[in-house]
């Protein structure tokens, strides 16, 4: 078991009795303990009881919810119909094709998942609020912690924001019964903004195993500098100087730099990461959800490393965005030794060395039985080869990995920071400044310098190292070529697809919401 920080101490005692249970009757029964007489009263205890706050970011890298959506709909990631498997009542097909609908049950879970998230914040800062107001808790004790828990809720309010755009602002754990209403995307804009400006200045100025995979000052700066970065997307109004200002709060710490092995901070060990400013600390046996292997691996490919479960066959990346690397490039294939890449492709072997078989490799595949993942896939659906498709190697492997990876995932990593502050410096006109950020990035991955930026580049190298992050559908939308054709998305896509629809399930629950346009 990891033993990262006092969070991951706390998490072990609270996830595990509640595992399986719903997100109604995680609040239910861990608030239903929090009493006057057992009300945490020192600092170890607060920490303790935030722990509530930060359990719903482990549904973040599963399937079927918030990152599919972000990754499938985007041009990096797919999950192609392979005959009988991954048909999901053709969701995915449609997901890839900017053709999804206010029914699909992943945009429900991910309504579900981020709403559970502000909806336990909220039960935490009014248990909060009371104590001190009761004089049961010191108020400057207290403060700090409050605002830890309005930051995590911004970033739960960021996502909604992000990818339903129209949501209700909801503060209080009793007015989610109370049916709210939807509010406008810039009004929802101009609340997590608020929030973030407010409470990012009352964090702790420091990175300690104390404030590891929580919400300190410089991850808040960093989140911070993502929102103000989309504000034109938001709100209709940029705010590039604030993004570029924001990051530089990051920056100019001196606490967080680029690691010298790009693959050092997806490892299985990665809490020493330099670069891994906020990440979700995943726990193989306490703190699951970080299906990878699952996700993206073919069936043979348990032999391969030893796996405790057979795989599901299902994400791949496209064939352009594969390309779009150059060979050299370390992110790519990965250092030497390491065995792959961002990608996985060619002929597997097993663990022992002897070659990986598939044994239900289709007639037409030119790899014959020979387990070998090719970049080239031969259509999206109905009957996309097995073995088609280079998989997800971001993330180690380790031999013997259960369906839940041990590897803690980086929501806020410092080259993103690099590379939005770049991104915000060249739309100020600071092209200079732009280009040694984004180069610092490319040196790092052994390719040569950029003599100049532009929006397509920019993009580009985003891509190549945010790959498989989450931030891929962002990028697209605010640099203008999301709703362009691509490989398996025939045809320009409606602008309106830049909002994922109101889940159908939530209008029904809830009339007081307005569905988005065109759905």
């Amino acid at each position: 078991m990891k033993r990262k920080s006092l969070l991951a101490l706390m998490l072990v005692a609270l996830v595990t009795p509640l595992a399986n249970q719903s997100c109604t009757n995680l609040d239910e029964q861990v608030f239903d303990q929090l009493t006057e007489a057992n009300f945490p009263r020192t600092e170890e205890e607060f920490v303790s009881s935030l722990g509530v706050a930060y359990t719903n970011l482990y549904g973040f890298a599963n399937h079927n919810s918030y990152f599919s959506l972000q990754e499938i709909s985007s041009d990096e990631m797919m999950i192609p119909q392979r005959g009988n498997d991954w048909f999901d009542g053709g969701q995915w097909l449609r997901v890839h094709r900017h053709e999804y609908n206010k029914n699909e049950e992943s945009v429900n879970n991910g309504w579900n998942n981020l709403f559970s998230g502000v909806a336990t914040c909220n039960r935490l800062i009014e248990l909060f609020t009371s104590e001190v107001e009761k004089g049961n808790v010191d108020a400057t004790l207290a403060d700090g912690f409050i605002s830890e828990l309005r930051v995590l809720r911004g970033l739960y309010y960021f996502w909604l924001l992000d990818i339903y755009g129209n949501v209700p602002i909801v503060t209080a754990f009793a007015e989610a019964e109370a049916q709210p209403a939807t509010k406008s995307r810039a009004e929802v804009y101009a609340f997590v903004k608020g929030e973030l400006e407010a409470n990012v200045p009352k964090l702790k100025k420091e990175k300690t195993g104390q404030t590891y995979a929580r919400m300190n000052y410089y991850a808040g700066q960093a989140l911070l500098a993502k929102l103000y970065l989309n504000a034109g997307v938001y709100s209709g109004t940029p705010e590039w100087a604030k993004a570029s200002a924001a990051a530089s709060e990051v920056i100019n710490s001196g606490l967080y730099s680029l690691e010298n092995n790009y693959f050092d901070n997806f490892k299985t060990e990665n809490a020493g990461s330099d670069e891994n400013i906020f990440v979700v600390p995943y726990d193989q046996v306490n703190a699951g959800g970080f299906n990878l292997p699952q996700m993206t691996l073919h069936y043979s490919s348990q032999g391969t490393f030893n796996l405790q479960a057979q795989p599901w066959n299902g994400y791949c990346t496209l064939q352009e965005f594969y390309d779009s690397y150059e060979d050299t490039d370390l992110r790519k294939n990965g250092p030497a030794g390491r065995g792959y890449g961002n990608f996985i492709v060619g002929p597997q072997n097993n663990a022992d060395g002897t070659p990986a078989t598939d044994s239900g490799f289709e007639p037409g595949d030119p790899d014959g039985a020979r387990l070998t993942f090719t970049p080239e896939i031969n259509e999206h659906f109905p009957n996309a080869l097995r073995q088609a498709g280079a998989r997800v190697g971001k993330f180690e492997y380790a031999n013997g990995a259960t369906p839940n990876l041990d590897n803690d995932f980086p929501i806020l990593r410092y080259a993103d920071i690099l590379l939005t502050k770049a991104e915000a410096e060249h739309n100020l006109g600071n092209s200079a400044a732009a280009l040694l950020l984004v180069n610092q990035v490319r040196a790092r991955a052994g390719v040569g310098a950029f003599t100049e930026l532009n929006s397509d580049n920019l993009l580009a190298e985003r891509g190549r190292e945010m790959f498989y992050e989450g931030w891929r559908r962002q990028d697209m939308i605010r640099l203008g070529k999301y709703n362009a054709p691509r490989q398996f998305k025939p045809g320009t896509s409606d602008p309106a697809k830049n909002l994922m629809p109101i889940p159908q399930n939530q209008i029904s629950a809830n009339p007081n919401l307005q569905q988005n346009p065109s759905y």
